[in-house]
């Protein structure tokens, strides 16, 4: 996806003013009051949420990286400019995660993604070197009945090579337009080399506007 170049600067300039973590929230009662536009990023344990998080604010250690896998277990919530506020939901899909703790898990985004008259976009990360996995498309399913609209975002694009890559996009492209919420069309990023990192700020800032 492309975006006008006034767009692409107006969001650079948009995150290029201070971000801050605000708080983590382990359960719905704990959340900020819905006064700011919200734009959740969602994604497989170590997809690379914190690092792109990071990457568009400019910030190297705003949101927390861990080689742990599954290390997030809260909604954690980041303000922008003062204007936005970015929402950094729970790593999924690690197998040494309890039943238990996957069913908290979708039982507290469920709950978020239903009851946040705020929340304009869901942004769910990919890994490029793959494709979707089962548990990437139960939370397709999920925000399908949440009625949340989502966009695709592939990530480490500049691990696989171009065969790869292409083949990975096609099948999630095939995915994604099977669920209802989905907005079609997929950006691809690379915290490593800053690809796509621009348009993803531009999509970001238009959802808010939105």
């Amino acid at each position: 996806m492309s975006y006008p170049a006034e767009e692409i600067e107006a969001a650079r300039k948009l995150f290029a003013r201070p971000s801050e973590f605000l708080r983590g929230c382990a359960s719905i009662e704990g959340l900020p009051p819905p006064k700011l536009p919200e734009v959740a990023i969602a994604g497989r344990s170590n997809v690379g949420k914190s690092t792109l998080i990071n990457l568009l604010t400019g910030r190297k250690n705003l949101a927390r990286v861990s080689k742990t896998p599954g290390r997030t277990r809260e909604l954690n919530f980041f303000l922008t400019a003062g204007t936005l506020m970015l929402v950094d939901l729970p790593g999924y899909g690690y197998a040494r995660v309890s039943r238990e703790e996957t069913a908290r898990w979708t039982e507290l985004i469920f709950a978020y993604l239903r009851g946040r008259p705020n929340l304009r976009r869901v942004f769910l990360l990919i890994d490029s070197r793959h494709g979707p996995f089962e548990s990437d498309i139960f939370v397709m399913e999920l925000l399908d009945r949440a009625a949340v609209t989502f966009q695709t975002v592939l990530t480490k694009c500049d691990k696989p090579n171009k065969s790869e890559l292409a083949e990975s996009r096609a099948k999630t492209e095939t995915e994604v337009a099977r669920h209802p919420a989905a907005i079609p069309g997929l950006l691809a990023v690379s915290a490593q080399s800053g690809h796509g990192v621009d348009e993803l700020r531009a999509a970001i800032a238009a959802a808010a506007a939105g």
